[in-house]
């Protein structure tokens, strides 16, 4: 069985947490990382993102990051 993607479909997934430190990307608690959810696109996950990270700004911990999925479901 094969699988094949759409090509028009660029899923991204935004997550974030708090960091055990600012310069790297550990995260203090597995447990209470934030899911933001997965988009369709890049620019609707930058704009999860965005908001988050705005939403968070007084928290010099937390990060939030974009993944692109579609690049790891690609052979």
């Amino acid at each position: 069985m094969t699988t094949t993607i759409d090509s028009d479909q660029k899923l991204h997934l935004v997550f974030g947490g708090e960091l055990e430190d600012v310069s790297g990307v550990r995260f203090r608690d597995l447990k209470g990382l934030d899911v933001v959810g997965i988009f369709p696109d890049y620019a609707s996950a930058q704009t999860a993102w965005r908001a988050k990270a705005q939403a968070t700004v007084d928290s010099a911990q937390t990060r939030y990051f974009i993944v692109h999925l579609h690049r790891l479901l690609e052979p």
